[in-house]
């Protein structure tokens, strides 16, 4: 690493020497009218060197391989180099010549070379002296106009660059000898004119101004008189000086150049002393800093030593770290499968048998409403039990609106107004208040007069008891359950960077997304079915017969049979309220049925739950888990067991029901548990569903002022709300 940092070194110390040395000789009596400060490593022309043009009026300036990015910097004048007929740039990194170019009038030779020009300024029609023009190598897309003021030009070189089409006018340009293109790449003049030379260029490009083509010999001449008019009265008037002081002067400058030959020399034998002396004095240098190679190197290697167990052993707790939480992913993917799997099957059962279900429930609401109202069920009508029926399911369906109103309001006043909204929310919830503490007696008595609220206290009854509405909603909530744990591992994999079962999981997002919407779609369509059957109800009830909606409600709470009735009074009371907490009151006939009791769920398994038609693969694992927490509850309360068993009916299994281990089901991983956060505002909870993508990834606030999923990218064609349950 030294060795390579000393080298480095040397070589701008020479370049420096040269640029000095160069400067100096440029600045010596004598010398000539040269400044060559070429191969210097300048990123830009000192200002010594324009100053030197200016005082000593300099003819030839070259600056060829350097690293110069502009030509005049900031602090200098291009007019100091007005004197200048030869520039030779090549070789270098200049993006663009300066504007004002145009105001080196006796320049006869400009070489850029190799550059990075784009463009070339208007201002270099004014170099009307121009000879030479040399711009190979560029990035020049087009000539300017203006070329045609260069009435000199008599080479111009324009190979390795961008052009595809030169300006017509330059045809102008008369003086032209030689010109250097790519004619490959030519598009005007055409290639085949390209390749033919200079002259067929200029034949065509004459042509097209519908001028006379003449060859440039004819105007060589009077261009170099025009070049030289301006010194002619001066030589007229000097011409007999100048031949008696011709002799003189040459034999001063013939003992001018044996002097200064002389002392370049000397300059050179003491210049190579003093490099000698440089020299001894860096060998002792070097010998004294290998006296303490060795111990620097001693110190740096302890000390590498000591970095790299440090670092061996970071690594290895990161290691450790990392196989742990890509177990946890492994274990956690295994669940969602598994259960992805479960829906999967369970969806095409349904699909198989939806068509025989519809079928014997339309027939079954055709039967209930083909059925009249008879004489007896109006004498053993209980209108004020119906009525109080209507109006606590009323009630609960206003309270859950409220709730998710005064829901609503909140956050939105917690976000935006926390400290103003403190009065306006205390007036909500007395209102809340005041609205719940209604006289009942006055809503029932109301209910028994208005028929259009007895309508509503059946419909939504009706809603609610329906079962394929209740199997449907059930099954979005589970579907929107394993959506937001496959967005979390989605999102947790994207952070680790492991994506060798990304697809996978993509494609599981895009069966729930299907299933989903598929749901959306069957829960609409039975919403209008039960609709259509209300309506044709009340076509039917238009005879204005009396409590006809009371008895219809009636009717639709007493719709289970008796000896189903009878059946679930026998469950344990506990068992009941397991599944009213699991939302599950539908398989309540099945458990009575089997007359099953928490001991024998407790050694149950989920596919022996599964065979007795409990299909919801959470569903199975949640009965069983929370039959076992009741059941070791009772073993720690002994007493409590003697009144809960009953000694008439014995908790033994049935015979058709098997009951192997059970099965674990997906470990309850920090990944699992952790709730969901906004991946916008990253401090609210996901709430939101993007459809068709499937994404849980943002709170209500920001999810609906998007319009592109912010995880895929795709474009948002339905919102979905997800109500957690308290």
């Amino acid at each position: 690493m030294m060795p390579l940092f000393f080298r480095k070194q040397k070589q701008s110390g020479e370049a420096r020497k040269r640029l000095e040395y160069q400067m100096c000789l440029a600045k010596e009596a004598g010398a000539d009218d040269i400044l060559d400060i070429s191969n210097c490593e300048l990123s830009e022309i000192p200002d010594g060197a324009f100053s030197t043009c200016r005082v000593l009026q300099k003819k030839v300036l070259i600056v060829h391989n350097n690293i110069l990015t502009q030509l005049v910097p900031k602090s200098c004048q291009i007019s100091d180099l007005s004197a200048l007929k030869v520039l030779d740039l090549h070789e270098n990194q200049i993006a663009a010549l300066p504007a004002n170019v145009g105001q080196l009038t006796s320049l006869r030779v400009l070489n850029i070379e190799r550059n990075l020009l784009r463009t070339l300024p208007d201002s270099i029609g004014d170099l009307s002296q121009l000879q030479t023009l040399n711009v190979k190598g560029n990035k020049l897309k087009v000539l300017p106009p203006t070329i045609r003021g260069l009435r000199s030009l008599r080479t111009l070189n324009i190979s390795e660059n961008r052009l595809q089409e030169l300006p017509r006018s330059l045809a102008n340009v008369r003086t032209l000898e030689t010109l250097s293109l790519d004619a490959s790449g030519m598009l005007f003049p055409p290639p085949a004119v390209c390749s033919e030379g200079t002259e067929a260029i200029q034949r065509f490009l004459c042509k097209e101004l519908g001028i006379e083509y003449c060859p440039p010999s004819q105007y060589l001449l009077s261009a170099l008189e025009n070049n030289s008019c301006d010194t002619q009265v001066d030589a007229v008037d000097g011409a007999l000086v100048q031949s008696l002081q011709e002799q003189t002067d040459w034999q001063n400058k013939f003992s001018e150049y044996e002097k200064r030959k002389e002392q370049k020399m000397l300059e050179k034998l003491e210049f190579e002393r003093q490099l000698d002396l440089g020299q001894r004095e860096q060998a002792q240098l070097l010998l004294q800093s290998n006296t303490h190679k060795d111990e620097i190197l001693q110190t740096v290697r302890e000390e590498q030593s000591r970095l790299e167990k440090g670092l061996n052993k970071h690594q290895q707790q990161i290691q450790s770290e990392r196989q742990r939480l890509q177990e946890q992913l492994k274990q956690m993917e295994k669940g969602v499968s598994y259960r992805i799997k479960n829906l999967l099957e369970q969806n095409r059962r349904q699909k198989q048998n939806s068509a025989i279900l519809k079928s014997l429930e339309d027939e079954r609401i055709k039967m209930e409403h083909l059925m009249s109202i008879t004489q007896e069920e109006t004498d053993n009508l209980r209108r004020k039990e119906v009525a109080s029926a209507m109006q606590q399911m009323l009630a609960e369906t206003y309270k859950s609106k409220l709730l998710q109103m005064a829901y609503e309001s909140r956050r939105q006043e917690m976000v935006y107004q926390t400290c103003s909204s403190l009065a306006e929310m205390d007036k909500k919830l007395q209102q809340i208040q005041y609205w719940q503490q209604l006289d009942q007696s006055k809503a029932i008595s109301q209910i028994l007069q208005e028929e259009e609220i007895q309508k509503a206290a059946f419909e939504a009854l009706q809603l609610k008891k329906d079962l394929m509405h209740r199997q449907i909603r059930e099954q979005i909530l589970l579907i929107e359950a394993e959506l937001m744990q496959l967005t979390q591992l989605e999102v947790k994999r994207q952070e680790f960077g492991n994506e060798a079962l990304q697809e996978v999981i993509g494609e599981q997002r895009c069966a729930l997304t299907e299933m989903l919407q598929q749901l959306l779609k069957d829960k609409k369509k039975r919403e209008e079915e039960l609709l259509a059957v209300l309506r044709e109800m009340d076509s039917k009830s238009e005879a204005k017969q009396e409590n006809y909606w009371l008895i219809q409600y009636q009717r639709l709470l007493n719709q289970k049979p008796l000896s189903h009735r009878l059946q679930e009074e026998g469950i344990e009371q506990e068992l009941v309220d397991l599944l009213k907490d699991l939302s599950a009151e539908k398989y309540l006939p099945i458990f009575a049925h089997h007359r099953f009791c928490l001991e024998m769920l407790e050694k149950m398994s989920p596919s022996d739950l599964k065979k007795i038609g409990v299909e919801e693969v959470g569903l199975q694992h949640a009965i069983i888990e929370r039959s076992r927490d009741i059941v070791r509850m009772r073993r720690d309360q002994p007493k409590a067991l003697e009144k809960i068993v009953p000694e008439e009916e014995p908790c033994s299994p049935p015979s058709s029901v098997q009951q192997p281990p059970v099965e674990p089901s997906a470990p309850d991983t920090e990944v699992a548990n952790r709730n969901s956060e906004c991946v916008v505002c990253m401090e609210q909870e996901a709430h939101i569903i993007f459809l068709p993508c499937g994404h849980v990834c943002c709170c209500t606030t920001c999810g609906n002022a998007l319009h592109t999923c912010p995880l895929c990218r795709r474009d948002i064609t339905q919102h979905l709300r997800i109500y957690q349950s308290t």
